[in-house]
């Protein structure tokens, strides 16, 4: 597995620029009936992300149900991941960690196994303001080799301030952000805000197609790749058209999907919007997976998982809508 990081810190941001493109999702993490991790599955679920032209993959966070897992459970996660992967995709991690020294920690491990760059979530307890949370973000920049990003949303339980955000980018080794507020206005403006070599990345791909027209590279940490199935080619083809200037038939493409596209923000996007937290939604969209024929397993314990009545239902939608 490699080591060596393609680039130095004060090369991070235009190393970035130039490959962060297209689609960097979080897939989930399967989980067997006593709860283990299945290690195979996730091998193979790493495959399939691979075969499918994902751009990279942004692991560990809470999509990954790593909120949910032991630091050796995490590391031992990733240690399978780096393995599978085998050099053959760019991967990302995700930091959300109170401690600055377990974030540092978890850094450290990741590198040594050739991850390359880590999303990192605003600190959920204690440190609340401006320049506590930018001390927090800079120890990690001042410490790590690695490529940052951070992730904006009320899923921390606190929205960083546009102005926040102007001063983390000015960090040399923070080379994006997640603009996670849902608020595409707010896309745009910090777009303004920051520099032309810092990236803001909307992951709403409602929003994808309208992002694109304002400078938008990369749709980072979502999972809408993945999970369109056989419909994914309608989103590889609105995206190359809209960047080619041809926005009608972009539009055309980017309209194709909404029947899809309206399930998903049904069944996920609606619970995040609606409490902040990824525990409901996680169980849908591994529901979602199984149907499509990848390794999912259960949500981990004490999450309730989804009825099969559900998982019947919406196997049957997805069969409708043509994406499995």
């Amino acid at each position: 597995m490699p080591t060596q990081l393609p680039f130095t810190k004060s090369e991070a941001k235009t190393w970035a620029k130039q490959t962060l493109r297209d689609w960097y999702d979080c897939p989930c993490t399967p989980f067997l009936p006593d709860d283990s991790l299945d290690e195979d599955g996730l091998r193979r679920n790493t495959e399939y992300y691979i075969d499918i032209g994902e751009s990279g993959l942004v692991v560990g966070g809470f999509v990954a149900e790593c909120w949910n897992t032991s630091v050796t459970e995490w590391m031992r996660y990733h240690e399978v991941i780096a393995e599978a992967a085998d050099g053959r995709i760019p991967l990302h991690t995700i930091i959300f960690d109170q401690s600055v020294h377990q974030a540092m920690e978890k850094l450290n491990f990741v590198e040594k196994l050739g991850y390359v760059a880590a999303e990192v979530v605003t600190p959920i307890v204690q440190l609340r303001s401006d320049q506590e949370i930018y001390d927090y973000f800079k120890y990690l920049a001042d410490h790590s080799n690695l490529a940052l990003l951070f992730y904006r949303s009320m899923v921390s339980g606190h929205l960083i301030s546009l102005d926040l955000c102007r001063r983390l980018a000015e960090i040399p080794s923070y080379v994006g952000m997640k603009q996670g507020s849902l608020n595409h206005v707010d896309s745009v403006k910090l777009r303004r805000m920051v520099g032309d070599d810092f990236i803001v990345s909307d992951p709403i791909e409602t929003h994808w197609l309208n992002d694109l027209r304002h400078g938008g590279q990369v749709l980072y940490g979502a999972f809408h790749h993945i999970a369109y199935g056989k419909k994914r080619h309608l989103l590889e083809e609105y995206t190359a058209l809209a960047r080619a200037g041809q926005w009608d038939a972009a539009f055309e493409k980017w309209t194709e999907l909404t029947p899809v596209r309206d399930l998903a923000d049904e069944i996920m996007l609606a619970p995040l919007a609606g409490n902040f937290t990824y525990a409901t939604l996680l169980g849908n969209l591994k529901a979602w997976y199984e149907a499509m024929g990848l390794a999912m397993g259960v949500m981990r314990s004490p999450i309730r998982q989804v009825t099969p009545e559900k998982k019947e239902w919406l196997r049957g939608r997805l069969k409708e809508l043509g994406v499995i």
